[in-house]
């Protein structure tokens, strides 16, 4: 299970603990120093059936200062993952891949239904 985060996120540090509470194990990776790329953007946003903007950081400052709020509805799906794999803190946080799932943002309950389904890892 591969955990995606900003170390000094609020959000990050409690999914964190949850998972360490659950006794789940994972490879954790820095957003910042190892930017998720196009390709795993890609693969990630169809693994999790959700739309691509529910990847951006909406609450980040890059993404107010670039004002992607106004950008985003007239670019590709393609630019959007480009953009978002230019620099980690566009990505929302924490992102939790377990090969089948993935998890965009911490939300304890949806985390607590896919990871207590019946799947052992």
């Amino acid at each position: 299970m591969l955990f995606i985060e900003y170390p000094k996120c609020t959000t990050c540090k409690k999914a964190k603990k949850w998972l360490d509470e659950h006794g789940i194990e994972y490879t954790d990776r820095h957003i910042k120093e190892e930017n998720p790329n196009f390709e795993e953007l890609k693969k990630w946003k169809d693994e999790s059936g959700l739309p691509i903007k529910k990847f951006f950081n909406t609450s980040g400052m890059l993404y107010r200062e670039m004002q992607l709020k106004d950008k985003l509805p007239s670019m590709s799906e393609d630019e959007m993952l480009t953009l978002l794999a230019s620099d980690g803190m566009l990505v929302k946080r924490p992102l939790l891949i377990d090969g089948e799932n993935v998890l965009v943002g911490f939300k304890e309950t949806e985390w607590q239904k896919l990871l207590d389904g019946g799947d052992e890892r």
